[in-house]
């Protein structure tokens, strides 16, 4: 082992030597990424290797610095003074200081919280403080302290709340409740987008409070904590305080409302959905929000309501959000989602006779699953295009690929079949 260790460490400074910071990250890793890192030898000459691996931070290019950036958390708590020392050097190139601030935060170490608030305090390079923040932010409950006095402050108030909730502790609740009110949106959206992960209490008030806010970033933040307590659906009556949202004068809070609205579950939360989404005054960015969400309710409710949307669009883009949805269904609801493709397939619809449209439905039906949708597929290998007999060769391939092998040879003797159908059929054998 000690031979072994030896030959790395020669091998390390050769490497060094020749400047070959590729083959030095190897020898390096092995040395301290392995099981033997806690090895005498090692241990003997970490301060060797230390001093390796911050020239490597230096000298390497973006990737080998992420790479070495691993390589010194390992080395210990003996690299945290050399990486504040660069981390405060204003003369230091941005990215250095960058992978410096980043790596501190991986040490969660009380030494490392004073340097990282500083340049919160002090520093002018906003993206440098964003990684402060979030170099803080992965230390956990030995920042809380310090960032909680951070929230006293104006100019450093955003990032320590964006510090704070990456912070996933209830220590950090009272903290954040205290800037619920602050003057500036982007720190109420901060802090009750934060306060949505915890299930406490004292977060319910201010989530339903926040649903009339001013500012549409505030609102939208409390419309997605609130569809995060489907539990509380009765207690709090929150489709009736959401539904109002999807008309909401942003159209982000809107799309935010149905989703939320989608958590729900319920019958009446589905009706509002269906409402919004057949309004001819819904902009399509929402409907087609609306559809997906209906398709997450994935009750028979909410697939009835897709159908009837479907029936009464004209709009190509909404037919096929709808198709492409009810491929993505879930059991137990997959039959009845299989059930209205093949109507829609059926169907005189207009848009059952455009491309795109009947090779979604064909790729819906072979993600779907259910074997009645073998003939209505093969019936497609009979189309004029090409892209959608691929599509139904594609699906009949997800099906029970035996059976409907089988049924394609039974049918391809068949004289009785139309040309087209007979081409068809002997392509997709020929792709089997």
């Amino acid at each position: 082992m000690v031979s072994n260790i030896n030959q790395l460490l020669v091998q390390a400074q050769t490497a060094y030597d020749a400047a070959d910071w590729s083959l030095l990250i190897q020898y390096l890793q092995q040395l301290i990424l392995g099981a033997n890192s806690e090895h005498p030898e090692i241990v003997k000459n970490r301060e060797y290797l230390l001093k390796l691996a911050l020239s490597m931070l230096e000298m390497g290019d973006f990737q080998q610095r992420w790479e070495i950036s691993k390589v010194l958390t390992h080395l210990g708590n003996v690299a945290i003074p050399p990486l504040i020392e660069i981390l405060e050097d204003e003369d230091t190139e941005e990215e250095l200081r960058w992978y410096a601030a980043r790596t501190l935060g991986e040490f969660q170490h009380p030494d490392a919280i004073a340097p990282l608030i500083e340049l919160l305090k002090t520093d002018e390079d906003e993206e440098l403080k964003a990684i402060a923040a979030t170099a803080l932010g992965q230390m956990g409950t030995v920042a809380i302290a310090a960032l909680s006095e951070l929230l006293l402050d104006e100019d450093t108030r955003l990032f320590a709340v964006r510090s704070l909730s990456c912070i996933p502790q209830p220590e950090t609740i009272i903290p954040l409740l205290s800037v619920v009110q602050d003057p500036q949106p982007a720190i109420r959206a901060a802090a009750i987008e934060a306060l949505s992960s915890f299930h406490d209490e004292r977060v319910l008030p201010v989530l339903l409070n926040a649903l009339d806010d001013i500012a549409a970033t505030v609102r939208r933040a409390a419309v997605l904590g609130l569809g995060f307590r489907p539990d509380l659906r009765e207690a709090l009556d929150l489709v009736t305080k959401l539904q109002p949202k999807l008309y909401d004068f942003n159209i982000d809070v809107c799309c935010a409302a149905a989703v939320s609205l989608s958590r729900m579950g319920s019958d009446n939360a589905t009706k509002h959905l269906f409402d919004l989404l057949i309004s001819p005054h819904t902009p399509i960015k929402l409907q087609l929000e609306t559809i997906r969400a209906l398709s997450w309710v994935g009750t028979p409710s909410s697939l009835e309501y897709l159908q009837t949307a479907f029936n009464q669009t004209t709009s190509e883009t909404l037919c096929q959000e709808i198709v492409t949805v009810l491929g993505r269904v879930q059991k137990p609801q997959t039959t009845q989602a299989a059930e209205i493709l093949l109507q829609i397939l059926q169907s005189q619809h207009p848009a059952t006779k455009i491309v795109n449209i009947k090779s979604a439905i064909a790729l819906s039906l072979g993600q779907l699953g259910e074997m009645q949708a073998i003939e209505p597929l093969i019936s497609l290998l009979a189309d004029s295009n090409a892209s959608v007999r691929l599509h139904a060769i594609a699906a009949l391939k997800n099906l029970d690929g035996e059976a409907v092998y089988q049924q394609l040879q039974q049918l391809a003797n068949n004289d009785a079949i139309t040309p087209d159908l007979k081409q068809g059929i002997a392509i997709a054998l020929a792709e089997w």
